[in-house]
């Protein structure tokens, strides 16, 4: 992400810029940025007004000036640069400055973030001279007095982001789960989360390495059943155990996440550090897994099918909850797209193409294709129907191209190929 277009003009104005909490972690640990950018900055509003174009004011509980620009967002705080922030948590003191790419780290909180670093790359140190001892685990870095709603966000992306990548099952009644909601159980709730909060929120979660462990934290804490209701019900929708040995419905969406590929990021995070792409996930995707069965509690059973029409019921409820907090249009189109067609990848090789060609006509269809690999991954279906239909779509294509025959492959006489 390259933020010289909005930093630059504060530093040119001999403004500081630092960026900070997972932002400055992020940087530290050569992870994928997130999809928006939390920055520190000595300027004040009437500064940043004059010297950021469309500047917007999300809230004092999210920021104090907000810059959109090309699908990404920078969230500024304005602070004196001397100052110490207590955030929720410790392990989010750390900050860069964004012109000499300098860490500080003003807490003495290196030797927990650099273990955390070490532990998600699965390196062992093999340090010459003896670093400090870590005192303690991150999640008793509460800040005294402080906020449950936003720890508890802020505990959720952390297990996300940063969470141990050698474990393979999360419930509710494991460390450091258990130990993070007797923490939370301490503090007042304060303000409730706004939207765009709650956006943030879901969006740094789905495109990291781990969202069902910050998941499972939102849902044992009550945060989704207060604020995603669309997705706490999914955890009273019982599977067939037949296809699918995760459980339930709930179980079942946080199982698809594992099966994920990562995107492609390029070489550079944008601040002068190389990003591993195995942290980087495609959001469109994840969301598509987050909502594709949210039409199951909805359903009704019709003969031998169970959850008869869940796929347009869930889009419809997809999209009504994207919509709720405050996705863009076009994004929450695409999801729709992509929860109402789920089903059609495992019948496609069986479908007439005028049922299908419209649906494989659009640009996410690979997209679908990929919901459906991670769909089929966490059953015991197998992947064979994958494949099938990964065929078909291949032979469509191929016979788009070819100008003798027509898109479902039937030979064109000569009269057709030239129009007549």
């Amino acid at each position: 992400m390259d933020h010289s277009a909005i930093f630059g003009p504060l530093v040119s104005a001999g403004y500081s810029v630092r960026l900070h909490s997972f932002s400055a972690l992020d940087c530290y640990m050569r992870l994928a940025p997130l999809p928006y950018t939390l920055a520190e900055t000595s300027a004040d509003i009437p500064a940043l007004a004059r010297l950021l174009e469309g500047l917007r004011f999300p809230g004092a509980d999210i920021a104090d000036g907000a810059v959109d620009m090309d699908g990404q967002s920078w969230y500024f705080r304005c602070v004196d640069p001397d100052d110490i922030r207590h955030p929720s948590y410790t392990l989010l003191s750390l900050t860069q400055d964004w012109k000499t790419k300098r860490f500080r780290d003003l807490l003495d909180m290196y030797p927990l973030i650099r273990e955390l670093r070490d532990q998600g790359r699965g390196i062992t140190p093999k340090n010459t001279i003896p670093e400090p001892a870590v005192s303690a685990p991150w999640w008793t870095g509460l800040t005294p007095g402080g906020d449950r709603y936003q720890a508890l966000m802020d505990a959720a992306l952390i297990l996300a982001r940063y969470g141990k990548y050698e474990d393979s099952t999360v419930d509710p009644h494991t460390p450091p789960i258990v130990k993070i909601l007797r923490l939370l159980d301490t503090l007042k709730p304060g303000l409730t989360p706004k939207p765009e909060a709650q956006r943030l929120l879901l969006t740094g979660i789905l495109v990291s390495p781990r969202p069902d462990l910050g998941l499972e934290l939102l849902k044992a804490a009550g945060f989704i059943r207060e604020f995603w209701p669309e997705l706490a019900i999914l955890d009273d929708v019982d599977h067939s155990k037949e296809f699918h040995p995760e459980g339930n419905v709930w179980k079942h969406t946080l199982e698809t996440f594992r099966y994920r590929k990562t995107v492609g990021h390029g070489p550079s995070s944008g601040n002068g550090q190389t990003a591993h792409n195995h942290s980087a996930y495609d959001l469109r995707l994840s969301l598509g897994l987050l909502l594709h069965d949210v039409g199951k509690p909805l359903a009704v059973s019709s003969g031998s099918r169970r959850f008869d029409g869940h796929a347009e019921l869930g889009a419809r409820a997809a999209r009504k909850f994207l919509e709720r907090l405050e996705f863009d249009p076009p994004l929450i189109e695409d999801i729709y797209y992509l929860v109402k067609n789920h089903m059609l990848p495992a019948a496609l090789p069986r479908l007439p193409l005028i049922r299908t060609q419209e649906i494989l006509e659009s640009p996410l269809f690979p997209t679908l294709l990929e919901l459906y690999r991670c769909d089929e991954s966490s059953s015991f279906k197998g992947l064979d129907g994958y494949y099938e239909s990964s065929a078909a779509y291949q032979s469509y294509l191929r016979n788009r191209r070819n100008p003798y025959r027509s898109a479902d492959g039937k030979k064109m006489g000569k009269r057709s190929i030239r129009g007549y």
